[in-house]
């Protein structure tokens, strides 16, 4: 994989992290929250990795079935297209 991807695909990963993070905060103080459909988008556009590390670091979304079965799933398909686009 070329540095420029992985470099890419850490960033975004970590993005998607921090938006859990700070979801959480925002629903611990009652403020405008993050759509699910964004989770899901960054997690379909390569960044389940991160939000599945932020759910489960911050205790955030998973008593959500949606997203304990989801984000797993959309993590396998991130796998599973790198895997063939770089093999």
């Amino acid at each position: 994989m070329d540095t420029t991807m992985l470099l890419l695909y850490l960033t975004w990963n970590f993005a998607a992290f921090c938006l859990v993070g700070s979801d959480k905060r925002r629903a611990q103080s009652n403020r405008w929250r993050v759509r699910e459909r964004t989770f899901f988008g960054m997690g379909l556009f390569f960044g389940a990795a991160g939000v599945l590390a932020g759910m489960y670091l911050y205790r955030h979304k998973t008593r959500h079935m949606t997203f304990v079965i989801g984000m797993p799933l959309l993590l396998i398909l991130n796998l599973l297209f790198l895997y063939i686009a770089w093999s």
